[in-house]
């Protein structure tokens, strides 16, 4: 692995609880703003990152992996004097807080999941691969993608937005590279029995990442688990329900503080 570097990110809020946000394959730190618009910044402080290969980081090469980004998004922390610090990640961002737990467990509050990729990988099986991989090169498979796993039901002026986006700010090669590792590599008995507290959030229509997909893995792995299914969301929660999802994330992390 190269040595972690502080990567572009975006500052939203002041307050004394730090925040780092990890964005999905399909986005860049700006994935995050539906939310941080309206994020409680007397309360929390949220670093919202570009990963390797992504946004203002487009020109920035690595290995292009999950524990990669986790080392970097450390390295950011690190920059912003948080000793201690909670994630949200959404889908493979998602991965990458639960790589936090694995590498720094006594840094981390508590790690919220949107839609997130498990720790174990995504268990495709061969046809998804093929559709997944297929995406690397072909905007069409991205959009089935995308609406696959928002239950057929958004408008397709949206679902082209997605993709114009994803086409834009991230590079082919590390398009490439995070799929195979966010959907291959398994790191699971890193974080089975972890006691950091743990939100899984989930959409109804998400076909991939589903809620039965987060009661298999994540309400296992993590005792302190907890799962909030959204019924009008699908995987991408940050774009179809914003304030719903801002007010679940942010009275979890709240409840934290006012337990300590």
């Amino acid at each position: 692995m190269v040595e972690p570097v502080v990567l572009p990110h975006t500052i939203r809020g002041a307050g004394p609880h730090g925040v780092l946000a990890l964005h999905g394959w399909f986005g860049d730190r700006t994935s995050f703003e539906p939310l941080l618009e309206h994020a409680d910044g007397e309360r929390f402080r949220y670093a919202a990152m570009d990963q390797r290969g992504y946004g203002e980081a487009r020109g920035i090469e690595g290995a292009y992996t999950t524990a990669e980004i986790a080392a970097d998004a450390l390295a950011l922390a690190d920059h912003l004097g948080w000793r201690t610090f909670s994630v949200v990640g959404h889908s493979m961002g998602g991965k990458v807080a639960q790589h936090l737990v694995a590498l720094a467990p006594e840094r981390v509050r508590a790690i919220v999941g949107v839609s997130p990729v498990p720790a174990a990988g995504a268990g495709f099986d061969s046809d998804a691969w093929g559709l997944f991989r297929g995406a690397v090169d072909d905007p069409a498979a991205r959009r089935a993608i995308i609406d696959l796993t928002t239950g057929g039901r958004l408008p397709g002026v949206w679902l082209e937005s997605v993709v114009a986006a994803s086409l834009a700010c991230s590079t082919r090669d590390a398009f490439a590279a995070y799929l195979q590792d966010w959907a291959g590599v398994d790191f699971h008995d890193s974080v089975k029995g972890s006691p950091v507290p743990a939100l899984a959030v989930a959409g109804a229509h998400d076909q991939a990442l589903s809620p039965d997909v987060m009661r298999a893995t994540w309400m296992e792995w993590f005792p302190n688990a907890r799962l909030y299914v959204f019924q009008d969301a699908g995987h991408y929660a940050m774009d179809e329900t914003p304030l719903a999802l801002l007010a679940v994330v942010e009275d979890f992390l709240a409840s934290l503080d006012a337990a300590e």
